[in-house]
């Protein structure tokens, strides 16, 4: 097989998958358009000549819809880690290094019925504590706060927005080994997991309580109402896009083609990916009453999406609108 075997059909995928049983199989959903994804696809095939026991696949997400949307692909470059045809593991981004250790821990546990790693343990706590330190609120659960993906995490979220707490969540489902690890991590069995200032406050029960006696609000900190924080967003520089992806790595088609336009004009722009806040998000088609993105502000206003401002450089009224004078 080529270092770099290809699927083109959700057929060709499921047959890969059963051929290769337990062998890992690492299947790279990507797209021609997106420079990020020629780079990974390169780094893909240095790591096959390392790993010869390991199945690597790419797959163009655009082209195989009916996979890509069965395992929720909504960027690329995703990377998706299969055994026995089940997903064991997932990584969203261009991120060299991360697939590179998560290639070799994978692999070596099809070949290797060892004891406990020091190393990949040690790595595995250290990720471990930056993820409950990413924000002074986090919450670890099932599902995300806009799908929690059982009660308890329902119950949580609810209970969180109730008291106006500004927080970040990480789904479990998402990372097996953050799953696992995290119950050793915190010495707490189960999920939801709340953490404030990297510490662990406990499950369900513990905030339940904690709201009982008052004691919840004062542990951990407010949020700003999603629509002054929308404003904010939206006046942070005299032309904002908000996209998938950033000026360097558009993560969709539209976001990469006004990309491409605005870097045309000569104008400054500053952008927010969508992907990093799932509030703002979703807050913003409400805010603005626009349903897709990117979309596109000056000074604060909403311009429009892709097609208006296609439209706009036809017209050859673009530059005067970013510049602010009509």
């Amino acid at each position: 097989m080529a270092a770099l075997a290809e699927v083109g059909s959700a057929g060709h995928f499921r047959e890969l998958l059963q051929q290769k049983g337990k062998s890992l199989v690492v299947v790279h959903f990507w797209a021609p358009w997106a420079p990020q994804c020629i780079q990974m696809n390169d780094v893909m095939a240095e790591l096959a000549k390392e790993h010869s026991q390991v199945t690597f696949v790419k797959l163009e997400a655009e082209a195989v819809p009916e996979v890509s949307e069965k395992y929720e692909i909504s960027s690329v470059p995703t990377f998706l880690f299969f055994k026995n045809s089940q997903k064991i593991d997932r990584l969203d981004g261009a991120h060299a290094p991360e697939l590179t250790r998560k290639v070799q821990r994978h692999a070596s546990s099809s070949t290797i019925s060892a004891g406990p790693n020091d190393n990949a343990k040690e790595d595995l706590n250290m990720r471990l504590k930056k993820l409950t330190n990413a924000a002074p609120c986090m919450v670890f659960i099932k599902g995300s706060p806009q799908e929690p993906r059982c009660g308890f995490s329902r119950q949580m979220v609810e209970i969180l927005n109730k008291h106006n707490i500004l927080f970040s969540s990480f789904d479990i489902f998402s990372d097996e080994e953050v799953r696992q690890g995290l119950k050793t991590y915190a010495n707490w069995p189960t999920f939801p997991q709340l953490y404030v200032a990297g510490e662990l406050i406990g499950g369900l029960d513990i905030v339940k309580e904690l709201e009982a006696s008052g004691e919840l609000d004062t542990i951990c900190p407010k949020a700003h109402k999603l629509e002054d924080k929308l404003k904010v967003l939206t006046n942070k520089a005299s032309v904002m896009l908000f996209m998938k992806g950033n000026k360097q790595m558009a993560k969709c088609g539209f976001s990469k083609q006004i990309i491409e336009i605005l870097n045309g004009t000569g104008v400054d722009y500053e952008t927010f990916d969508i992907f990093e806040d799932e509030e703002v998000r979703q807050g913003l088609k409400t805010y603005s009453n626009w349903p897709t993105y990117p979309q596109l502000y000056v000074k604060g206003e909403l311009v429009g999406g892709l097609d208006i401002v296609k439209e706009l450089k036809e017209n050859g009224e673009l530059l005067s609108v970013l510049k602010g004078e009509n």
